[in-house]
């Protein structure tokens, strides 16, 4: 039996900081032009919580909002990412298809993601990663939005008994703990110092993976 590697998405094989601003600021003048918010757009307090589901990310960016506008804006932002995405306006990190068809030859590959199904699948059929990822999983598909419980699910349906789970903050490695998964973490763009100490070992590019799984 193949040994398993579970990847994140967000900040880990995609580079989302090159769609995030640009939808996030179209989100926020769209709540602006419907007067439900004022000042400049909270990048840096999305950037802080990047890693947690979207519908926590609204709740802790917009307050005030009640559950239908967050519901409304969340899809707005949601589908921003998707066009971005299709017009090539985000990239996978430096060596990414090599290191997954690498890894591929002796491992089975997923996909674990707070971001949402439709998100994921844009990112997924714009990069072909098809090719190399046997399924990839969102939040979405569990109720209790919690990350550990996901990585469970994907162990159970394919009955992995050993691997890797590989992402940049704290949910991933909790994640893995929790799932008796080796936790590798990504020193990248959302990464924080504090969080990746709770990984087994951390990689600073994607082709140090190739020497820590065997």
């Amino acid at each position: 039996m193949k040994k398993a590697v579970i990847f994140d998405m967000d900040g880990t094989l995609f580079q989302t900081k090159l769609v995030l601003h640009k939808a996030l600021e179209k989100a926020f003048k769209k709540l602006r032009k419907e007067k439900l918010w004022t000042g400049d757009t909270p990048l840096k307090q999305y950037e802080a919580i990047m890693g947690v589901p979207l519908v926590e990310v609204w709740l802790t960016l917009c307050p005030n909002l009640n559950e239908q506008q967050r519901t409304d804006i969340n899809q707005y932002f949601t589908q921003q990412l998707i066009t971005l995405i299709a017009d090539g306006e985000g990239a996978l990190y430096p060596h990414t298809e090599q290191v997954l068809a690498t890894l591929a030859e002796t491992h089975s590959l997923f996909i674990a993601s707070n971001g949402e199904i439709d998100y994921i699948n844009a990112i997924m059929k714009y990069y072909k990663l098809d090719r190399f990822i046997e399924q990839s999983y969102s939040i979405q598909m569990i109720s209790s939005s919690n990350k550990a419980q996901l990585v469970q699910l994907i162990k159970e349906e394919h009955h992995i008994a050993a691997g890797y789970m590989v992402g940049d903050r704290i949910s991933d490695f909790n994640a893995a703990k929790e799932n008796d998964l080796t936790a590798i973490g990504v020193t990248f763009d959302f990464s924080l110092e504090e969080e990746l100490q709770q990984a087994d070992y951390c990689i600073d590019a994607l082709p140090q993976l190739l020497t820590l799984v065997k």
